[in-house]
């Protein structure tokens, strides 16, 4: 009998949540209970809900109060969406009687300026939790201290000077939105006991400081986003411990060098935007452990040269951004041209002088030789010329016609419909939806590793290398 009586409430299920539907609103008839009532002109919230009810939409409505208990007792209700109302203040104990919830949205709520600490303590399996585009100025330290299984919290585009101590020791926490707010420094312990997140966007902030070691806590970071901010200068260890860091964006600050302290410890990371700033400076090393590396961004800066053993090792397999720099194209970056020419992965390279190639694409310049056989800069008289060290000479002809031999060797199809020399892999802004982490996927790098030739030809200069150092 007992069976019998559930399975008849089963099958009663949807039809019970069509026939308890709040007037105004539309009840779906299928086995998942969901209730839309958005964009009714509702002032309040439904005094009655289906107890099925699995998911509620109240989005665009025009409700300004949330009492307590404020939905009643629905134990199978799971999504909650509040969107775009004009919820002004909710009352503590609001969302008792909501013990399975998984994702609440308060997003577009303006007249939110305070939370109370009891606010979410009823949501102990929340997961998702939505407040961005509110006017919160501050947050309660212990508002989500019985929240343990929260997973992303999206609290873009409020009012915060600084990272709310809300979020300091929740160690569930994997995604975290604080971009568009009007933080001005990421401090020591901001950041404290994050131990799993994978995601954290800082992006169009205040952000001037950042204290040395102010992410290392968070050694499963994988995407972090400093972008648009006003940062000048960064403390040697700034991303030290972020191993598993794929994607790191720096564009649009005031940065004037690269340190090569800075990126010593991210062995994963893929993608590297430091475009938009005042860099004129790379320190030698800068990117010698970015082994893993597919895209580096560091057009709209004032590069005017680079040396080659910036880019070491000489293997460096990936897209190099550029354009917008006022480069010299003197003998100093004739190496660039011939990696650009093996490579074939960086172009749009505008020369600003010497005057003879003002305007010229350094892939057209040619650089004549003197009869001794060295680099001539490419003026009317030929007057001037770059010469190395014998030590500096035979050092970068052998690693050039090495990088040349490798580039042969694995070839990579990377980017292969790109048209132009844009930054847009990954998107700089919000989505609500969570971001794009399929990063590899940018680039399909094919090796052909069938050529012995080249193979041999490559053991040969190393042999030679090695002898020579000896």
């Amino acid at each position: 009998r007992k069976v019998v009586f559930l399975a008849l409430l089963h099958v009663s299920a949807p039809w019970a949540c069509f026939r308890t539907c709040p007037s105004g609103c539309v009840c779906s008839q299928e086995r998942s209970c969901s209730v839309l009532c958005d964009r009714i002109g509702l002032p309040e919230v439904p005094k009655e809900f289906p107890c099925e009810a699995s998911a509620i939409n109240l989005d665009k409505n025009n409700i300004k109060f949330l009492p307590e208990r404020a939905f009643g007792i629905l134990p199978a209700l799971r999504s909650l969406s509040l969107d775009h109302n004009n919820i002004s203040f909710i009352t503590p104990g609001a969302f008792k009687g909501l013990p399975n919830l998984i994702e609440l949205k308060l997003a577009h709520n303006e007249y939110i300026k305070y939370l109370h600490t009891r606010t979410f303590n009823a949501l102990k399996h929340l997961i998702k939790l939505d407040l961005s585009c509110c006017n919160l100025f501050n947050m309660p330290d212990r508002i989500f201290i019985e929240s343990t299984s929260l997973q992303v919290l999206a609290i873009w585009q409020n009012q915060f000077r600084r990272i709310p101590g809300a979020v300091r020791g929740m160690e569930s926490l994997t995604h975290l939105y604080l971009e568009q707010n009007r933080i001005e420094a990421v401090a020591y312990n901001s950041l404290q006991g994050l131990i799993n997140l994978k995601y954290l966007n800082f992006q169009d902030n205040k952000i001037a400081v950042i204290h040395n070691k102010s992410f290392q806590d968070c050694v499963k970071l994988e995407y972090l986003y400093l972008n648009d901010n006003l940062l000048s200068h960064l403390p040697e260890f700034a991303f030290k411990e972020l191993k598993f860091l794929k994607m790191l964006n720096l564009g649009n600050n005031f940065l004037m060098k690269v340190s090569n302290m800075w990126f010593s410890d991210l062995i994963e990371l893929e993608v590297l935007y430091l475009d938009r700033n005042g860099i004129s400076y790379i320190e030698e090393g800068a990117f010698e452990n970015l082994t893993s590396l597919i895209a580096l961004h560091l057009n709209s800066n004032n590069l005017t040269s680079l040396t080659f053993s910036v880019f070491q090792p000489v293997y460096f397999i990936g897209r190099l951004y550029l354009f917008r720099n006022p480069w010299e194209c003197d003998c100093r970056i004739e190496w660039l041209k011939e990696w650009m020419e093996n490579y074939k992965l960086v172009r749009d390279i505008p020369c600003i002088s010497p005057p003879s190639v003002a305007g010229m694409d350094l892939s057209k310049v040619i650089f004549p030789r003197s009869p001794e056989g060295f680099c001539l800069d490419p003026v009317e008289q030929n007057l001037t010329s770059y010469l190395p060290t014998t030590t500096e000479w035979l050092r970068s002809t052998t690693e050039n016609m090495l990088s040349s031999l490798i580039s042969k060797l694995l070839l990579p199809k990377l980017f292969e419909d790109d048209v132009g020399n844009s930054t847009e892999i990954f998107r700089n802004v919000s989505d609500p939806d969570g971001v794009n982490e399929k990063v590899s996927a940018a680039a399909d790098i094919r090796l052909y590793p069938n050529n012995v030739q080249v193979m041999f030809q490559i053991l040969i200069i190393l042999i030679g290398i090695f002898c020579y150092n000896i």
